[in-house]
């Protein structure tokens, strides 16, 4: 536990003012998104919105990263890299990730938005995937239960909609850093892991892949997509760990 940074209740506080913004924020950006867009034009209005808030991005800078927000195309996890060449089109998956940073608190908030007629398939995967959220978190967030029951629950829950949790990404603690302890995988197994005590902040962030869980990184060093070439959902929210059970810092986008 000597790395994992426990709040007070005026931090959880602070962290809250922050998921409220990250969460208007992405909220405006989701209503904008049109096709014919470019994934830059999304950037570009995520930054007009963080200069309206007063915010910076979380992203731009950090560990290299070169854009302010992460903007991924069906197939794509996590970590598209805003580009004016890549045009949204009718019947794609957008995922859009959003972080900022204000009084040196962080926020981090995800979601991906279906474009124009879907497949059966593809909005089933975008309901699965963000329901999976809620359902760790009725289920496994709470005083006394463990990492690995988060992990689990995200698992078995995408698995038994017959789609996959990718594994090599997911949840992460936060507070006066973007990323801190613990890590909270998409999978795991039941019991086992780090004990969940009141006072841990961090982001529930499940990744459901239609086809096999593996995915890989583009030569470009961030882009993260799936090995098989199937679509991808990505939702995240913070959430802290109370008293008796759990209280989302940020709400549905």
């Amino acid at each position: 536990m000597a790395s994992i940074k426990i709040k007070s209740k005026e931090d959880i506080k602070e962290l809250k003012k922050v998921g409220d913004i990250v969460t208007l924020i992405a909220r405006e950006v989701k209503k904008n998104i049109q096709p014919g867009m470019t994934t830059k034009d999304i950037e570009s209005m995520a930054v007009e919105l963080f200069e309206k808030y007063n915010v910076r991005s979380a992203f731009l800078g950090y560990r290299g990263y070169p854009a302010h927000i992460c903007v991924s195309i069906n197939s794509e996890v996590v970590h598209g890299i805003p580009n004016e060449k890549r045009i949204i089109s009718n019947g794609d998956i957008v995922s859009v990730d959003i972080g900022i940073c204000k009084n040196g608190w962080y926020g981090d908030i995800a979601f991906s938005i279906g474009i124009g007629e879907m497949s059966p398939v593809s909005r089933n995967l975008l309901k699965v995937t963000e329901e999976a959220i809620y359902y760790a978190a009725e289920n496994a967030v709470y005083p006394g239960k463990r990492i690995g029951d988060i992990g689990w629950a995200i698992q078995s829950f995408i698995e038994k909609h017959q789609f996959s949790a990718v594994r090599d990404y997911g949840g992460h603690g936060i507070g006066r850093e973007l990323h801190e302890e613990p890590s909270i995988p998409n999978f795991g197994n039941p019991s086992e892991g780090i004990a969940l005590v009141s006072g841990m902040v961090f982001t529930l962030e499940p990744m459901a892949n239609v086809g096999h869980h593996s995915v890989k990184v583009l030569s470009d060093g961030w882009t993260v997509v799936t090995c098989d070439g199937s679509i991808s959902a990505h939702f995240e929210q913070m959430v802290c760990i109370t008293e008796k059970g759990h209280e989302f810092l940020t709400g549905k986008v």
